[in-house]
């Protein structure tokens, strides 16, 4: 059975011009706004694309990690999620099954506070490789890219 996509998240839109690499995001009602570094020629206006896929990774973790704390009654005060973006050697990678060229890491280091046991933790820190994003992220990914259908001029 073919799995349905849900219509009721917001749809996101993003705008930019060809002029420089400032764009717009739209996410529902949310107005956000990307950009590159100077050193990468942009004006730093905003998070570049990577700083955003960190960080929805980066909001996803702490997310569920909370939500199961919450549920289980786990004394866990605060989340921290620390992450970094980098391109390796797939031959220096142990546990990836791809061993030539480059590949994408991402490291993600959890902090959690509060009077939590060994097993607490151990438990919140298995949850936190679970979210939906990281299970995206480590899944198959398929997407599909169309050129937009033009509006039929008046």
């Amino acid at each position: 059975m073919a799995a349905q996509s849900d219509n009721t998240r917001p749809h996101i839109v993003v705008r930019g011009d060809a002029e420089n690499f400032e764009q717009e995001i739209t996410a529902g009602k949310h107005r956000l706004v990307a950009d590159e570094p100077m050193s990468a020629g942009g004006g730093d206006a905003g998070p570049d694309p990577y700083d955003y896929l960190l960080a929805s990774l980066g909001v996803c973790t702490s997310m569920t990690v909370g939500l199961y704390a919450r549920r289980k009654q786990f004394p866990l005060k605060n989340i921290t999620v620390s992450l970094r973006h980098s391109r390796i050697y797939a031959e220096d990678c142990e546990e990836c099954e791809t061993k030539e060229g480059m590949l994408d890491r991402i490291d993600v280091e959890v902090e959690l506070t509060g009077s939590l046991n060994e097993a607490q933790h151990a438990k919140l820190m298995e949850i936190a490789a679970k979210c939906p994003v990281h299970r995206t992220l480590t899944s198959e990914i398929n997407i599909r890219l169309r050129a937009a259908s033009k509006a039929s001029a008046p």
